[in-house]
């Protein structure tokens, strides 16, 4: 049923004939940047009532180490701007962020801008495999003509983009997923990865997978203790994912998650019970979907 703590999860990975696991949600972000997301949840609680204490606080390197002693062979290292001018910043930063270290896969993100189109071409043209855009903490429309030609190139590289449109944990102005479906159905072969699976909106992002060949789910805090508590899975959840085995990855958000990595790792593992699902698609989950969108 998944491991107990992390210092259990190689093991687990193992068992399931894996050499290593491959995330494809969670965030690395320039020192000054991760200190006020941190602090941004460290004051949740006076918005929305329950407290979000950051499990792995902890420096840089430190946090890259204990990636790699979970048996995380590659990653997606996420980070997402929230005003004009940050994001091409950003990709510099990410960019030089996958040179050194390893295990990460060179990301980009993006924001309605007029240099939109330039840049997210430039960075698919340095090698960018994977792209966030966060609707919520960025507050802009996803619908924006300024991010159309943008959707357009990432449709065409087949390049995923690592979309938060979802209601969850806070409302923005512009989340839902009927407002992110306008942008599919204007680019329906956009490899689009919804968040958090849609969170809290998980009817409407399977709806969006069945329509779209191109449309995945992460896993990111879906289906954990922390979370089935204020946004609760739908009691035909694994049904669902029967239909679409191919179509779920692994995402945790590593390092700004209340509880320890190995509780996610035990929530996807809990659906995999399933005997519709089983160790087959634990495979596909932590390791063969995600490698595959990340050209691995």
């Amino acid at each position: 049923m998944g491991p107990e703590r992390d210092e259990d999860i190689r093991e687990w990975v193992r068992g399931l004939g894996l050499d290593g696991l491959v995330d494809l949600h969670l965030h690395f972000l320039p020192e000054r940047m991760l200190v006020k997301v941190w602090a941004y949840f460290d004051r949740i609680g006076e918005r929305t009532g329950y407290e979000w204490p950051i499990q792995y606080r902890v420096a840089e390197d430190e946090r890259v180490a204990l990636l790699e002693s979970f048996g995380v062979l590659r990653y997606a290292p996420l980070a997402y701007p929230h005003k004009p001018g940050m994001a091409e910043w950003l990709n510099g930063w990410l960019r030089e962020f996958a040179e050194r270290v390893p295990a990460a896969v060179p990301t980009a993100t993006l924001y309605p801008e007029p240099s939109a189109a330039t840049y997210v071409v430039e960075a698919l043209q340095a090698g960018a495999r994977c792209f966030k855009a966060h609707v919520q903490v960025g507050a802009y429309d996803p619908r924006d003509e300024l991010l159309d030609p943008a959707w357009g190139a990432l449709a065409e590289a087949g390049v995923p983009v690592v979309v938060h449109a979802g209601h969850g944990p806070e409302r923005g102005p512009h989340t839902g997923l009927d407002v992110f479906g306008e942008v599919l159905a204007r680019h329906p072969r956009l490899t689009a990865v919804l968040a958090h699976a849609g969170m809290p909106e998980y009817a409407e992002a399977l709806a969006l997978v069945e329509r779209y060949p191109r449309v995945h789910l992460d896993t990111t805090m879906v289906g954990v203790p922390f979370t089935e508590a204020l946004m609760p899975l739908p009691p035909d959840w694994t049904s669902r994912l029967a239909d679409i085995v191919d179509r779920i990855v692994l995402g945790t958000d590593f390092p700004n998650i209340p509880y320890s990595y190995a509780t996610q790792l035990r929530a996807v593992a809990g659906w995999a019970a399933d005997d519709r699902l089983g160790d087959d698609f634990l495979r596909a989950v932590l390791h063969d979907t995600p490698a595959k969108l990340l050209n691995l």
